[in-house]
């Protein structure tokens, strides 16, 4: 390596020591504001033209929030529908009611396999979020679990949900590996289902009974609690008196202020809500699969198929019915959402402080740098393959970025590709990507936020599932290439 690629090296390293040690020394900055100086110190040692360096933040900042922040907002709104509907109520219910505490992981684990077959990362978690915390403040409230019931099923869904995205097709960053290394599709989803099973009971339910018990203080905010999963009820409410009732605030507080929740709303329809925004993105994958680039059919469901479009869909229905079934009036309602929206002001500003440390590192080289120094190494392709896109993904906080720039690394060494070698390289790729989550992922900082969560927490968490899944992932890919 040259001595510049070694100088971007020791820059990323002081660059995510600095971050860490502003969040959680004294000075305890904020972490947007860290974000924010980190980014423009690295761009600045980097060598970045200060004329465009501005522009990197911008650009990495409004890009991260326009992928994710409008989504996440029509999920809060949506999760808050449903909170009110009832309907995350009762689906707790039912399964706590239904199932023994020790399924539960596994439960919540096989559901979030299913919501991400067509979801990204961060939308399959806006969307389980509701269930997640009405379910685990069920178990909190009996005391049926050792440690923390948010991570103990938080951490099948993260295992299940980062898998799916960074390993199987038809997720962006795997039909992009898939394509550039002339992979078959339906050998690459064989091989990806066969390696993913393994890889999410590992590093979900199995590594979910390990840490909780060592995470026992995690807690999600109450008012976010209360946004995703309703206001909290005694078995036999009173009516309060004007001396005794407690002052309200915050999202959970309207729906407790306004009296006992309204259960109108099928519990059906509720959660149809929810399966629409599934659905349309599952149909725009068959879409992009079977169907011609020209067929007004294909355009079409592709377009609905959007994270975006679909999630606003699911929530315009969840809306329909909950003021068709409920009884709320239209004055209730946007009061509800409003107050969804306050809760994730904080989380919003966090996701796209990471975007823009993301685009510094991109712009600044310090990713062409690692590719360079890791395409020289002489080692086993998969291995070289997974190892690419882990650095290059750390390096730019995006797993697509990593799948994408390892791909055309590794694509010259492939030949004319095809073949079961070629599969799995497409999953130790994607396997790769989803590694070292951290710091400069938008993921890393929506798991954090959302489940209340310190830097150490979402560290033994967010990113040792996520590293625990790129090892596993590698470590099947390499199994099963005894059989190319």
């Amino acid at each position: 390596m040259t001595a510049h690629t070694w100088w971007l090296l020791l820059i990323l390293t002081v660059a995510i020591a600095a971050l860490i040690y502003l969040i959680n020394s004294r000075l305890r900055v904020h972490p947007f504001v860290a974000l924010i100086l980190v980014s423009v110190g690295t761009g600045i040692a980097a060598g970045e033209p200060l004329a465009k360096l501005a522009g990197s933040i911008e650009e990495g900042a409004g890009g991260t929030l326009g992928d994710v922040g409008v989504t996440l907002a029509l999920g809060a709104m949506l999760g808050r529908l449903l909170s009110d509907s009832g309907a995350t109520d009762a689906i707790a219910r039912s399964l706590v009611d239904r199932a023994e505490p020790r399924r539960l992981p596994w439960l919540v684990g096989a559901a979030a396999f299913v919501i991400g077959v067509p979801m990204f990362f961060e939308v399959g978690l806006i969307v389980l979020l509701p269930l997640i915390f009405s379910v685990a403040r069920r178990l909190e409230g009996q005391g049926a679990t050792k440690g923390s019931p948010y991570v103990l099923l938080g951490v099948p869904a993260i295992a299940s949900l980062s898998t799916l995205h960074g390993m199987l097709p038809p997720h962006p960053g795997p039909l992009t590996a898939m394509t550039g290394l002339h992979a078959d599709l339906g050998l690459t989803l064989g091989v990806g289902i066969v390696c993913a099973v393994p890889t999410v009971i590992l590093a979900g339910p199995v590594y979910a009974r390990w840490i909780a018990p060592r995470l026992m203080d995690v807690r999600p905010d109450a008012e976010l609690v209360a946004q995703f999963a309703g206001a909290e009820r005694e078995p036999a409410p009173a009516a309060p008196s004007a001396s005794s009732a407690p002052a309200a605030s915050g999202p959970g507080a309207r729906a407790g202020a306004a009296g006992p929740r309204r259960t109108g709303v099928p519990t059906g329809l509720a959660v149809a809500a929810v399966l629409v925004p599934v659905i349309l993105m599952l149909l725009r994958t068959l879409a992009e699969t079977v169907m011609d680039e020209s067929s007004g059919l294909g355009a079409a469901l592709v377009f609905a198929g959007e994270p975006l479009v679909a999630m606003l869909a699911g929530f315009l229905f969840a809306l329909g019915v909950t003021i068709a079934g409920s009884g709320r009036s239209g004055e209730e309602t946007r009061a509800s959402l409003t107050d969804s929206l306050k809760s994730i002001a904080a989380i919003l500003l966090i996701i796209g402080g990471g975007g823009a440390f993301k685009q510094v590192l991109q712009d600044s080289g310090i990713g062409d740098a690692i590719a360079s120094a890791a395409e020289g190494a002489h080692i086993n392709l998969i291995l070289l393959g997974w190892l690419i896109a882990l650095l290059l993904s750390l390096t730019t906080g995006s797993a697509t970025v990593g799948i994408v720039s390892a791909t055309g690394i590794v694509a010259p060494l492939i030949g004319d590709g095809g073949g079961l070698e070629a599969s799995l390289l497409v999953v130790a790729i994607g396997a790769g990507s989803i590694g070292l989550n951290y710091v400069n992922h938008a993921g890393f900082w929506l798991v954090k936020e959302s489940f209340g969560m310190d830097l150490s927490q979402a560290t033994k968490t967010q990113t040792a599932v996520q590293t625990l899944v790129s090892v596993f992932g590698l470590a099947m890919a390499l199994l099963l290439s005894v059989f190319a």
